[in-house]
C-alpha cells in the first residue's frame, strides 16, 4: 500500500509501539501489529486491532490504572 502521508513509500508488515491517553489513564502498547512506511516510519493499524486496542484500554481504565505498558503480543 502506498503511505498517504509522504506519498513516496510502501507499507511493510512490522510491529510499533502505540500510546494511547485517556481521561487519567496513559497505556503504552508494545508489539502492535502494524503496515508501517518504509520512507517516513508513518503507520497504520487494522481496524480488527484497533478494536482489540480498545477492549484492552477499557479494561485497563476500569482497573483503576494510571499508567499501563501491555506487551500485545502476549495479551492478544
Amino acid at each position: 500500500m502506498e503511505c498517504v502521508i509522504c506519498k513516496n513509500g510502501k507499507t511493510k508488515p512490522g510491529f510499533v509501539t502505540f500510546t494511547l491517553d485517556r481521561d487519567a489513564t496513559i497505556i503504552v502498547f508494545k508489539n502492535v501489529p502494524a503496515f508501517i512506511c518504509e520512507n517516513c516510519g508513518d503507520y497504520y493499524i487494522t481496524s480488527e486491532i484497533t478494536q482489540l486496542l480498545l477492549q484492552k484500554a477499557d479494561q485497563t481504565i476500569l482497573k483503576g490504572v494510571e499508567f499501563e505498558i501491555i506487551n500485545f503480543s502476549n495479551a492478544a
